[in-house]
């Protein structure tokens, strides 16, 4: 079976949508899948030597620095090295694991001023994304 998979920068109208709805019970785990640019690209023109990656990080130091305003931890990052089972070409270039309180607490994170100008530099970054909400099983990490 294939299936399409689109790699994106922001969430499309339904995707808003589903964020304003209060989501699951307990926190949830955003499993991120990263592909940068090869080289940033500003929205505003702005010159740049960064690599997509550089200005991505640019983005995480300053979201990292705000997480915890909002209960959130960062619980995980790395880059991937290897596809083991499946097919998808081309890869993505890093992983992420963010835990939050709730999806209410990410909304509210992605709508703050700090979060907002740090965006600049994910959007320059990122070639696309995936972002996965998941909820642990009972008893997980307990």
């Amino acid at each position: 079976m294939k299936m399409e998979v689109v790699n994106a920068v922001w969430p499309d109208e339904a995707q808003i949508k589903a964020m304003g709805e209060p989501g699951p019970d307990g926190p949830i785990v955003m499993v991120n899948l990263l592909k940068f640019r090869e080289k940033a690209q500003y929205k505003d023109g702005r010159e740049t030597r960064l690599t997509g990656r550089e200005a991505y990080g640019l983005y995480g130091d300053a979201v990292t620095k705000i997480l915890g305003t909002y209960g959130a931890r960062f619980l995980f990052g790395g880059d991937v090295t290897h596809l083991s089972l499946g097919e998808f070409t081309p890869l993505w270039d890093e992983v992420a694991l963010v835990e939050y309180p709730s999806r209410g607490a990410l909304r509210d994170m992605a709508a703050s001023p700090e979060w907002l100008a740090a965006s600049v530099h994910r959007e320059a970054g990122l070639a696309g994304q995936l972002n996965i909400e998941t909820v642990g099983f009972p008893g997980c990490g307990k």
